[in-house]
Formats: C-alpha cells, structure tokens, sequence
C-alpha cells in the first residue's frame, strides 16, 4: 500500500521555551527534575528520576503552559515526534482537551489526559501514534469506556518520563526535534480506510502498537 503523508509541525525546529515549564513530581512531595534546553537539533529533554523519597514511585515531564491556547487537530490522523535516542528510557507522551482547575493549596486538579508510552532505542528517529493509540488515564491509571478525546480543542501537550514502579531511574537524556501532526492519504485505492490495514495481521501491524499493551523492563536495556 502506497500513500502520500502530509506532516504538519506544530513545535520545532525552532522551539519557544517559553511555551513550555517542568512539571515534576516535587508537586507531590518527590525529588525528580526535568529540564527542555535548546540544542542543534531541536530540545534535549533532561534530568533526573528519583524514585526514593516517594519509594518506587517517580516521574518528571514538560508540559506546555497558558490557558488560552486552543490547538485544533482535526483533519489530522496522529502524531508524529521525530527524535534523537539518547538512552534506553520508556517516555509517554500525553495530550489533553481540558485546564485544571486550582485548588486551594495552588495544586492543579485531575484532569482525562491520553497518553501513549514508547521506547526511544526501539523506535528510532520516529514515533508515529495514530489517534486510537492514545489511551485515557486518569491519575496514571487507565479509564475503561472514556469520552472520546476532543481533537478540536487541544490545551495541553506532555512529554514524560515515569518510573514505572521502580522499574527505570536515574539520569535520562532525549534529544526531541519536532512534534507534529500527519495526514495520510492512500493513493491506490481510495475504497480502503488506514483502519482495514493490518488489523488482525502480526506481520503487518505496527511494532509500536503491538508494544503499548504492557511495559516490559527489559525492552530497554539500562
């Protein structure tokens, strides 16, 4: 199956930083650090997972800020982020349609975000999600029979690291040239939808895919 693919990028190659900040679990009493520092090629998305002061548990991301951006993704089949493997890390990446709401004590309340977890050694210098790779969570955990993600009415993007129970920590490192979203359009047959091809297939199926349904510590190699 040929088809043609119409990219459209929405951060990158040059990256406003300050569209972005840290949010890290030292909102919850933890001692993780994330950094987005420019390089030649896009970010490097760095810092240190601490699992010990909230014992096995840990994560540290970068999120985007303001509450008045609305991206509108529609018309749109993914996402696609093209980036430099610095390490054998897990990563997620998340969207959401909605702002938190404050509490009182200045905390951001739980909101449904979608996420999608990849291995960044495995993947190469292209992770490629189609919408229906995007799985609801809520708290981290997932959410059986969710609303549909809202594509029209993106607020906010998350790129994160997670200790997944203890099972990575320590220093990481992920070179991000771009994010964006993809379009695809087949060519030699306009009869036949991108959600007929490979279903049911294992040879066919995607690799990324077929990972997603479970974390296995050693499909990254410390």
């Amino acid at each position: 199956m040929e088809y043609s693919t119409n990219k459209q990028i929405i951060f990158g190659p040059d990256w406003d930083l300050n569209l972005w900040t840290a949010s890290d679990d030292r909102v919850r009493g933890g001692s993780s650090v994330s950094n987005l520092e420019r390089t030649v090629e896009g970010v490097l998305f760095h810092g240190n997972l601490d699992i010990e002061t909230l014992g096995d548990a840990g994560f540290a991301s970068q999120r985007t800020v303001g509450n008045e951006q609305v991206w509108d993704l529609t018309g749109h089949d993914g996402v696609e982020l093209h980036i430099v493997p610095l390490d054998g890390n897990r990563y997620t990446f998340s969207l959401t349609d909605e702002i938190p709401q404050r509490r009182p004590d200045g905390r951001e309340q739980s909101v449904l975000v979608w996420e999608y977890d990849f291995c960044a050694s495995e993947t190469g210098r292209e992770v490629r999600l189609s919408w229906k790779d995007l799985k609801p969570t809520y708290r981290g955990k997932p959410v059986e029979d969710a609303r549909p993600l809202d594509l029209s009415h993106i607020r906010r993007f998350r790129v994160m690291i997670r200790s997944f129970f203890g099972a990575q920590q320590g220093d990481f490192r992920l070179n991000i040239l771009s994010i964006g979203v993809f379009r695809e359009s087949y060519l030699d047959n306009p009869s036949v939808t991108k959600e007929s091809i490979g279903c049911g297939d294992e040879e066919t199926e995607p690799k990324k895919t077929r990972e997603k349904q479970s974390w296995v510590p050693n499909c990254c190699p410390s």
